[in-house]
């Protein structure tokens, strides 16, 4: 399994079980990657349509889809 197919496995699993929504900053230390590849990760997870994300002031949030 390539690098950024893990991340984006682990960037699902996190945003299922936080249902708070999640920066880029906080995705990448918890997934342990740069916020470059956290970011590429987030880009496909959200053009496959399985999260969305929020801004909120200067934040984005990004969540998983409900049923996903």
């Amino acid at each position: 399994m390539a690098k950024i197919e893990r991340v984006i496995e682990q960037i699902k699993k996190i945003l299922k079980e936080d249902i708070r929504g999640l920066t880029i900053q906080e995705l990448s230390e918890k997934t342990k990657v740069s916020r470059i590849t956290a970011s590429m990760a987030l880009m496909k997870l959200e053009g496959q349509g399985i999260i969305e994300a929020r801004i909120i002031g200067n934040c984005k949030l990004h969540y998983i889809k409900n049923g996903r």
